[in-house]
Protein backbone atom coordinates (compact mmCIF):
# COMPACT_ATOMS: atom_id res chain seq x y z
CA UNK A 1 0.00 0.00 0.00
CA UNK A 2 2.78 2.40 0.95
CA UNK A 3 4.80 1.48 -2.11
CA UNK A 4 1.78 2.18 -4.37
CA UNK A 5 1.28 5.57 -2.70
CA UNK A 6 4.95 6.47 -3.15
CA UNK A 7 4.78 5.37 -6.79
CA UNK A 8 1.69 7.52 -7.39
CA UNK A 9 3.43 10.44 -5.67
CA UNK A 10 6.50 10.11 -7.92
CA UNK A 11 4.27 9.93 -11.03
CA UNK A 12 2.37 13.04 -9.90
CA UNK A 13 5.65 14.88 -9.29
CA UNK A 14 6.97 13.89 -12.73
CA UNK A 15 3.74 15.12 -14.33
CA UNK A 16 4.15 18.50 -12.60
CA UNK A 17 7.79 18.79 -13.74
CA UNK A 18 6.80 17.83 -17.30
CA UNK A 19 4.27 20.72 -17.36
CA UNK A 20 6.00 23.40 -15.29
CA UNK A 21 4.24 26.34 -16.95
CA UNK A 22 0.78 24.84 -16.45
CA UNK A 23 1.55 23.89 -12.86
CA UNK A 24 2.97 27.37 -12.18
CA UNK A 25 -0.11 29.10 -13.59
CA UNK A 26 -2.32 26.77 -11.55
CA UNK A 27 -0.39 27.58 -8.37
CA UNK A 28 -0.68 31.33 -8.98
CA UNK A 29 -4.28 31.31 -7.80
CA UNK A 30 -3.28 29.71 -4.50
CA UNK A 31 -0.17 31.91 -4.15
CA UNK A 32 -2.09 35.16 -4.56
CA UNK A 33 -5.03 33.85 -2.56
CA UNK A 34 -2.93 32.85 0.47
CA UNK A 35 -0.74 35.96 0.30
CA UNK A 36 -3.86 38.15 0.08
CA UNK A 37 -5.36 36.37 3.07
CA UNK A 38 -2.23 36.81 5.22
CA UNK A 39 -1.69 40.43 4.17
CA UNK A 40 -5.36 41.36 4.68
CA UNK A 41 -5.49 39.59 8.05
CA UNK A 42 -2.32 41.41 9.12
CA UNK A 43 -3.75 44.78 8.04
CA UNK A 44 -7.12 43.96 9.58
CA UNK A 45 -5.58 42.83 12.87
CA UNK A 46 -3.47 45.99 12.98
CA UNK A 47 -6.45 48.24 12.25
CA UNK A 48 -8.61 46.36 14.75
CA UNK A 49 -5.94 46.67 17.43
CA UNK A 50 -5.56 50.39 16.73
CA UNK A 51 -9.32 50.99 16.91
CA UNK A 52 -9.65 48.96 20.11
CA UNK A 53 -6.78 50.90 21.65
CA UNK A 54 -8.57 54.13 20.79
CA UNK A 55 -11.74 52.77 22.40
CA UNK A 56 -9.73 51.84 25.48
CA UNK A 57 -8.48 55.42 25.73
CA UNK A 58 -12.09 56.55 25.99
CA UNK A 59 -12.51 54.26 28.95
CA UNK A 60 -13.80 50.86 27.86
CA UNK A 61 -11.57 49.15 30.46
CA UNK A 62 -12.56 51.50 33.27
CA UNK A 63 -14.80 50.96 36.26
CA UNK A 64 -16.07 54.27 37.65
CA UNK A 65 -16.96 54.55 41.34
CA UNK A 66 -18.86 57.67 42.37
CA UNK A 67 -20.03 58.59 45.89
CA UNK A 68 -23.70 58.98 46.69
CA UNK A 69 -23.98 62.12 48.76
CA UNK A 70 -27.59 61.67 49.77
CA UNK A 71 -28.70 58.73 51.89
CA UNK A 72 -32.33 57.78 52.51
CA UNK A 73 -32.41 55.47 55.48
CA UNK A 74 -35.55 54.61 57.42
CA UNK A 75 -35.45 53.95 61.13
CA UNK A 76 -36.08 50.31 61.97
CA UNK A 77 -36.95 48.58 65.18
CA UNK A 78 -35.13 45.55 66.53
CA UNK A 79 -36.71 42.62 68.41
CA UNK A 80 -36.88 44.61 71.65
CA UNK A 81 -38.86 47.38 69.98
CA UNK A 82 -36.03 49.93 70.17
CA UNK A 83 -35.16 52.05 67.18
CA UNK A 84 -31.96 51.14 65.37
CA UNK A 85 -29.52 53.94 64.80
CA UNK A 86 -28.51 54.68 61.21
CA UNK A 87 -25.31 52.91 60.19
CA UNK A 88 -22.12 54.95 59.85
CA UNK A 89 -19.95 54.89 56.74
CA UNK A 90 -16.51 56.49 56.40
CA UNK A 91 -17.29 57.29 52.77
CA UNK A 92 -15.04 56.88 49.74
CA UNK A 93 -11.46 57.43 50.95
CA UNK A 94 -7.83 56.87 49.98
CA UNK A 95 -7.90 53.72 52.10
CA UNK A 96 -10.36 52.28 49.60
CA UNK A 97 -7.88 53.13 46.83
CA UNK A 98 -5.09 51.30 48.64
CA UNK A 99 -7.27 48.24 49.23
CA UNK A 100 -8.32 48.03 45.57
CA UNK A 101 -4.72 48.41 44.37
CA UNK A 102 -3.31 45.75 46.67
CA UNK A 103 -6.11 43.19 47.00
CA UNK A 104 -8.21 43.15 43.82
CA UNK A 105 -6.77 41.06 40.95
CA UNK A 106 -6.60 42.19 37.29
CA UNK A 107 -6.43 45.87 38.27
CA UNK A 108 -3.98 47.88 36.16
CA UNK A 109 -4.36 51.42 37.53
CA UNK A 110 -6.45 53.24 40.12
CA UNK A 111 -7.10 56.98 39.82
CA UNK A 112 -8.65 58.85 42.77
CA UNK A 113 -10.00 62.36 42.14
CA UNK A 114 -10.86 65.31 44.36
CA UNK A 115 -12.44 68.29 42.59
CA UNK A 116 -12.79 71.75 44.13
CA UNK A 117 -14.33 74.94 42.79
CA UNK A 118 -11.80 77.70 43.41
CA UNK A 119 -10.34 80.95 42.12
CA UNK A 120 -6.94 81.60 40.54
CA UNK A 121 -5.12 84.88 41.17
CA UNK A 122 -1.90 86.21 39.66
CA UNK A 123 -0.68 89.77 39.04
CA UNK A 124 -4.10 91.26 39.70
CA UNK A 125 -5.90 88.82 37.39
CA UNK A 126 -8.58 86.59 38.89
CA UNK A 127 -10.61 83.81 37.33
CA UNK A 128 -12.75 80.93 38.57
CA UNK A 129 -11.30 77.51 37.92
CA UNK A 130 -11.31 73.92 39.10
CA UNK A 131 -8.57 72.43 41.25
CA UNK A 132 -8.38 68.70 40.64
CA UNK A 133 -6.46 66.48 43.06
CA UNK A 134 -5.13 63.48 41.13
CA UNK A 135 -2.28 61.01 40.73
CA UNK A 136 -0.23 60.39 37.55
CA UNK A 137 -2.59 57.50 36.73
CA UNK A 138 -5.31 60.07 35.97
CA UNK A 139 -3.39 61.48 32.98
CA UNK A 140 -2.70 57.98 31.63
CA UNK A 141 -6.37 57.03 31.80
CA UNK A 142 -7.60 60.07 29.83
CA UNK A 143 -4.54 60.22 27.54
CA UNK A 144 -3.60 63.72 28.69
CA UNK A 145 0.14 64.30 28.38
CA UNK A 146 2.46 66.88 29.92
CA UNK A 147 3.74 69.09 27.09
CA UNK A 148 6.25 71.12 29.14
CA UNK A 149 7.84 70.38 32.48
CA UNK A 150 7.47 67.30 34.66
CA UNK A 151 4.83 64.99 36.13
CA UNK A 152 4.35 64.66 39.90
CA UNK A 153 7.09 62.54 41.48
CA UNK A 154 6.74 60.11 44.38
CA UNK A 155 8.09 62.58 46.97
CA UNK A 156 5.62 65.29 45.93
CA UNK A 157 2.74 62.81 46.03
CA UNK A 158 3.69 61.45 49.46
CA UNK A 159 4.45 64.79 51.15
CA UNK A 160 1.48 66.73 49.74
CA UNK A 161 3.85 69.24 48.13
CA UNK A 162 2.43 72.63 47.05
CA UNK A 163 2.92 72.00 43.33
CA UNK A 164 0.59 71.94 40.36
CA UNK A 165 0.31 71.19 36.65
CA UNK A 166 -1.74 73.71 34.70
CA UNK A 167 -3.81 73.45 31.53
CA UNK A 168 -2.85 75.30 28.37
CA UNK A 169 -5.68 77.81 28.91
CA UNK A 170 -4.31 78.75 32.35
CA UNK A 171 -0.90 79.35 30.79
CA UNK A 172 -2.42 81.58 28.10
CA UNK A 173 -4.45 83.52 30.66
CA UNK A 174 -1.89 84.07 33.42
CA UNK A 175 1.52 83.43 31.81
CA UNK A 176 1.10 84.87 28.33
CA UNK A 177 4.48 86.68 28.40
CA UNK A 178 6.59 84.34 30.52
CA UNK A 179 7.49 80.72 31.05
CA UNK A 180 5.21 79.35 33.81
CA UNK A 181 7.60 76.58 34.90
CA UNK A 182 8.98 77.30 38.35
CA UNK A 183 6.59 80.23 38.91
CA UNK A 184 3.94 80.33 41.65
CA UNK A 185 0.23 80.92 41.26
CA UNK A 186 -2.34 81.48 43.99
CA UNK A 187 -5.07 78.86 43.87
CA UNK A 188 -7.68 79.50 46.52
CA UNK A 189 -5.86 80.39 49.75
CA UNK A 190 -2.56 78.71 48.86
CA UNK A 191 0.34 79.36 46.50
CA UNK A 192 1.26 76.46 44.24
CA UNK A 193 4.45 76.09 42.23
CA UNK A 194 3.93 75.26 38.54
CA UNK A 195 6.00 72.21 37.53
CA UNK A 196 4.28 71.32 34.25
CA UNK A 197 1.97 72.46 31.46
CA UNK A 198 -0.43 70.03 29.79
CA UNK A 199 -0.96 69.71 26.07
CA UNK A 200 -3.90 71.59 24.62
CA UNK A 201 -7.27 69.81 24.62
CA UNK A 202 -9.30 70.58 21.50
CA UNK A 203 -12.73 71.36 22.98
CA UNK A 204 -15.08 73.65 21.06
CA UNK A 205 -17.23 76.27 22.76
CA UNK A 206 -20.35 74.56 21.41
CA UNK A 207 -19.35 71.32 23.13
CA UNK A 208 -18.81 73.20 26.37
CA UNK A 209 -22.18 74.94 26.11
CA UNK A 210 -24.36 72.20 24.61
CA UNK A 211 -22.85 69.00 26.00
CA UNK A 212 -21.87 70.29 29.42
CA UNK A 213 -18.20 69.37 28.92
CA UNK A 214 -15.88 71.46 31.02
CA UNK A 215 -12.87 73.21 29.55
CA UNK A 216 -9.98 70.99 30.68
CA UNK A 217 -7.53 73.64 29.45
CA UNK A 218 -8.58 75.87 32.36
CA UNK A 219 -8.14 73.21 35.06
CA UNK A 220 -5.29 73.08 37.56
CA UNK A 221 -4.05 69.70 38.76
CA UNK A 222 -2.32 69.01 42.07
CA UNK A 223 -1.40 65.81 43.95
CA UNK A 224 -4.48 64.29 45.57
CA UNK A 225 -2.93 64.49 49.05
CA UNK A 226 -2.13 68.16 48.48
CA UNK A 227 -5.81 68.82 47.81
CA UNK A 228 -6.82 66.91 50.94
CA UNK A 229 -4.17 68.30 53.30
CA UNK A 230 -3.98 71.92 52.16
CA UNK A 231 -7.54 72.56 50.95
CA UNK A 232 -10.37 70.33 52.16
CA UNK A 233 -10.57 66.88 53.69
CA UNK A 234 -14.21 66.06 54.26
CA UNK A 235 -13.34 63.07 56.46
CA UNK A 236 -11.50 65.23 59.02
CA UNK A 237 -13.59 66.23 62.02
CA UNK A 238 -13.06 69.86 63.05
CA UNK A 239 -14.95 72.38 65.15
CA UNK A 240 -15.95 74.25 62.01
CA UNK A 241 -17.27 71.09 60.38
CA UNK A 242 -19.31 70.24 63.51
CA UNK A 243 -20.83 73.70 63.55
CA UNK A 244 -21.56 73.49 59.83
CA UNK A 245 -23.20 70.08 60.25
CA UNK A 246 -25.32 71.36 63.16
CA UNK A 247 -26.45 74.41 61.19
CA UNK A 248 -27.30 72.22 58.20
CA UNK A 249 -29.25 69.85 60.46
CA UNK A 250 -31.19 72.75 61.99
CA UNK A 251 -31.82 74.16 58.51
CA UNK A 252 -33.01 70.75 57.39
CA UNK A 253 -35.48 70.53 60.26
CA UNK A 254 -36.81 74.00 59.49
CA UNK A 255 -37.30 73.22 55.80
CA UNK A 256 -38.89 69.79 56.23
CA UNK A 257 -42.33 71.28 56.62
CA UNK A 258 -41.90 73.35 53.47
CA UNK A 259 -39.93 71.26 50.93
CA UNK A 260 -39.71 67.80 52.53
CA UNK A 261 -36.23 67.36 51.08
CA UNK A 262 -32.65 68.43 51.71
CA UNK A 263 -29.37 67.63 49.99
CA UNK A 264 -27.08 65.91 52.49
CA UNK A 265 -23.55 67.12 53.21
CA UNK A 266 -20.81 65.40 51.20
CA UNK A 267 -18.77 63.43 53.72
CA UNK A 268 -16.74 61.49 51.14
CA UNK A 269 -13.03 62.17 50.93
CA UNK A 270 -12.95 61.47 47.17
CA UNK A 271 -15.25 62.76 44.46
CA UNK A 272 -14.56 59.96 41.99
CA UNK A 273 -12.53 56.80 41.67
CA UNK A 274 -11.61 55.22 38.33
CA UNK A 275 -10.26 51.66 38.22
CA UNK A 276 -8.65 50.43 34.99
CA UNK A 277 -8.83 46.68 34.41
CA UNK A 278 -6.25 44.72 32.40
CA UNK A 279 -8.76 43.36 29.84
CA UNK A 280 -12.45 43.96 29.21
CA UNK A 281 -13.38 40.33 29.93
CA UNK A 282 -12.45 40.90 33.58
CA UNK A 283 -14.68 43.98 33.97
CA UNK A 284 -17.80 42.29 35.34
CA UNK A 285 -15.99 40.05 37.83
CA UNK A 286 -13.69 42.86 38.99
CA UNK A 287 -16.62 45.25 39.46
CA UNK A 288 -18.41 42.63 41.57
CA UNK A 289 -15.32 42.11 43.76
CA UNK A 290 -14.89 45.87 44.22
CA UNK A 291 -18.56 46.29 45.12
CA UNK A 292 -18.35 43.58 47.77
CA UNK A 293 -15.12 45.01 49.19
CA UNK A 294 -16.58 48.52 49.42
CA UNK A 295 -19.75 47.20 51.03
CA UNK A 296 -17.66 45.51 53.72
CA UNK A 297 -15.42 48.55 54.22
CA UNK A 298 -18.41 50.91 54.37
CA UNK A 299 -20.17 48.78 56.99
CA UNK A 300 -22.94 47.64 54.61
CA UNK A 301 -23.89 51.22 53.76
CA UNK A 302 -24.18 51.48 49.99
CA UNK A 303 -23.12 55.12 49.63
CA UNK A 304 -21.38 54.59 46.29
CA UNK A 305 -22.22 53.60 42.74
CA UNK A 306 -20.14 51.21 40.65
CA UNK A 307 -20.68 51.66 36.91
CA UNK A 308 -19.17 50.22 33.73
CA UNK A 309 -19.13 51.64 30.16
CA UNK A 310 -21.68 49.21 28.68
CA UNK A 311 -22.10 51.14 25.42
CA UNK A 312 -18.36 51.16 24.82
CA UNK A 313 -18.17 47.44 25.58
CA UNK A 314 -20.91 46.75 23.05
CA UNK A 315 -19.12 48.93 20.49
CA UNK A 316 -15.86 47.08 21.10
CA UNK A 317 -17.52 43.70 20.61
CA UNK A 318 -19.29 44.95 17.49
CA UNK A 319 -15.98 46.17 16.08
CA UNK A 320 -14.42 42.75 16.64
CA UNK A 321 -17.38 40.98 15.01
CA UNK A 322 -17.33 43.28 11.95
CA UNK A 323 -13.62 42.75 11.40
CA UNK A 324 -13.94 38.97 11.81
CA UNK A 325 -16.80 38.79 9.29
CA UNK A 326 -15.11 41.03 6.70
CA UNK A 327 -11.75 39.26 6.94
CA UNK A 328 -13.42 35.85 6.83
CA UNK A 329 -15.31 36.75 3.66
CA UNK A 330 -12.15 38.09 2.02
CA UNK A 331 -10.21 34.96 2.91
CA UNK A 332 -13.00 32.67 1.68
CA UNK A 333 -13.34 34.43 -1.66
CA UNK A 334 -9.58 34.47 -2.29
CA UNK A 335 -9.13 30.77 -1.59
CA UNK A 336 -12.31 29.84 -3.46
CA UNK A 337 -10.96 31.53 -6.58
CA UNK A 338 -7.68 29.65 -6.19
CA UNK A 339 -9.51 26.34 -5.72
CA UNK A 340 -11.65 26.86 -8.80
CA UNK A 341 -8.48 27.55 -10.77
CA UNK A 342 -6.96 24.27 -9.62
CA UNK A 343 -10.09 22.31 -10.55
CA UNK A 344 -10.31 23.88 -14.02
CA UNK A 345 -6.65 23.23 -14.82
CA UNK A 346 -6.83 19.67 -13.50
CA UNK A 347 -9.97 18.95 -15.56
CA UNK A 348 -8.16 20.25 -18.64
CA UNK A 349 -5.18 18.11 -17.68
CA UNK A 350 -7.40 15.01 -17.62
CA UNK A 351 -8.54 15.66 -21.18
CA UNK A 352 -4.95 16.15 -22.35
CA UNK A 353 -3.70 12.97 -20.66
CA UNK A 354 -6.44 10.50 -21.57
CA UNK A 355 -3.95 8.27 -23.42
CA UNK A 356 -1.62 8.26 -20.41
CA UNK A 357 -4.52 7.29 -18.15
CA UNK A 358 -5.59 4.51 -20.53
CA UNK A 359 -2.03 3.20 -20.70
CA UNK A 360 -1.72 3.05 -16.91
CA UNK A 361 -5.04 1.26 -16.61
CA UNK A 362 -4.04 -1.22 -19.36
CA UNK A 363 -0.78 -1.97 -17.53
CA UNK A 364 -2.64 -2.96 -14.35
CA UNK A 365 -3.15 0.27 -12.47
CA UNK A 366 -6.30 0.39 -10.37
CA UNK A 367 -8.85 3.18 -10.37
CA UNK A 368 -7.67 4.12 -6.87
CA UNK A 369 -4.14 4.62 -8.27
CA UNK A 370 -5.46 7.05 -10.89
CA UNK A 371 -7.47 8.91 -8.23
CA UNK A 372 -4.41 9.08 -5.96
CA UNK A 373 -2.17 10.31 -8.78
CA UNK A 374 -4.38 13.27 -9.72
CA UNK A 375 -5.30 14.14 -6.13
CA UNK A 376 -1.62 14.11 -5.11
CA UNK A 377 -0.80 16.25 -8.11
CA UNK A 378 -3.44 18.81 -7.07
CA UNK A 379 -2.25 18.73 -3.45
CA UNK A 380 1.41 19.21 -4.42
CA UNK A 381 0.46 22.26 -6.48
CA UNK A 382 -1.72 23.75 -3.71
CA UNK A 383 0.78 23.03 -0.90
CA UNK A 384 3.74 24.49 -2.82
CA UNK A 385 1.55 27.45 -3.80
CA UNK A 386 0.52 27.83 -0.14
CA UNK A 387 4.15 27.94 1.04
CA UNK A 388 5.08 30.54 -1.57
CA UNK A 389 1.88 32.46 -0.74
CA UNK A 390 2.79 32.56 2.96
CA UNK A 391 6.24 33.97 2.17
CA UNK A 392 4.76 36.55 -0.23
CA UNK A 393 2.03 37.48 2.28
CA UNK A 394 4.54 38.11 5.08
CA UNK A 395 6.71 40.22 2.77
CA UNK A 396 3.65 42.22 1.65
CA UNK A 397 2.51 42.83 5.24
CA UNK A 398 5.95 44.01 6.36
CA UNK A 399 6.35 46.19 3.24
CA UNK A 400 2.93 47.83 3.74
CA UNK A 401 3.78 48.57 7.36
CA UNK A 402 7.13 50.15 6.50
CA UNK A 403 6.17 52.02 3.32
CA UNK A 404 2.61 53.17 4.07
CA UNK A 405 2.97 53.41 7.84
CA UNK A 406 -0.12 51.23 8.36
CA UNK A 407 0.17 48.99 11.45
CA UNK A 408 0.12 45.28 10.59
CA UNK A 409 0.03 42.29 12.92
CA UNK A 410 1.00 38.89 11.49
CA UNK A 411 -0.40 36.18 13.73
CA UNK A 412 0.82 32.60 13.78
CA UNK A 413 -2.78 31.40 13.61
CA UNK A 414 -3.36 33.18 10.27
CA UNK A 415 -0.25 31.56 8.78
CA UNK A 416 -1.23 28.08 10.02
CA UNK A 417 -4.85 28.44 8.89
CA UNK A 418 -3.77 29.69 5.46
CA UNK A 419 -1.46 26.72 4.97
CA UNK A 420 -4.05 24.17 6.14
CA UNK A 421 -6.75 25.73 3.97
CA UNK A 422 -4.47 25.80 0.90
CA UNK A 423 -3.76 22.07 1.33
CA UNK A 424 -7.46 21.40 1.84
CA UNK A 425 -8.29 23.35 -1.31
CA UNK A 426 -6.05 21.06 -3.37
CA UNK A 427 -7.65 18.00 -1.80
CA UNK A 428 -11.26 19.16 -2.20
CA UNK A 429 -11.01 20.64 -5.69
CA UNK A 430 -8.87 17.76 -6.90
CA UNK A 431 -11.51 15.12 -6.16
CA UNK A 432 -13.71 15.79 -9.23
CA UNK A 433 -10.86 15.70 -11.81
CA UNK A 434 -9.39 12.61 -10.13
CA UNK A 435 -12.69 10.73 -10.26
CA UNK A 436 -13.21 11.73 -13.87
CA UNK A 437 -9.77 10.41 -14.75
CA UNK A 438 -10.40 7.08 -12.97
CA UNK A 439 -13.68 6.53 -14.83
CA UNK A 440 -11.99 6.54 -18.25
CA UNK A 441 -12.36 3.34 -20.29
CA UNK A 442 -8.85 1.93 -21.03
CA UNK A 443 -9.67 0.85 -24.63
CA UNK A 444 -11.35 4.15 -25.53
CA UNK A 445 -8.54 6.08 -23.88
CA UNK A 446 -5.86 4.30 -25.92
CA UNK A 447 -7.78 5.12 -29.15
CA UNK A 448 -8.35 8.76 -28.10
CA UNK A 449 -6.80 11.36 -30.40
Amino acid sequence: MLSRMLLNLSIAWEAILANKLRAGLTALGIIFGVSAVIAMLAIGNGAQQEILEQIKLVGVNNIVITPLNEQKEEKKEDASGKEKKPKFSPGLTLLDVESIQTKVPNVLKVSPEVMLETTVIKDGLQRSSKLVGVTPAYFDLINYQVDKGLMFNELQLAQAAPVCIIGRGVQTKFFSKENPLGKSIKVGNHWLKVIGVLESKNITQSSIANLGIRDYNMDIYTPVKTALVRYVNRTTLTKASIQKANSQQQQFVNQMSEKKEKKANNYHQLDRLVVQVVETEYLASTAEIIARMLQRRHLNVVDYEVSMPELLLKQQQRTKDIFNIVLGVIAGISLLVGGIGIMNIMLASVLERIKEIGLRLALGAKKTDIVSQFMLEAMLISVSGGIMGIILGVVLAVSISQVAGIPTIISASSVIVSFVVSASVGLIFGIAPARRASEQDPISSLRYE
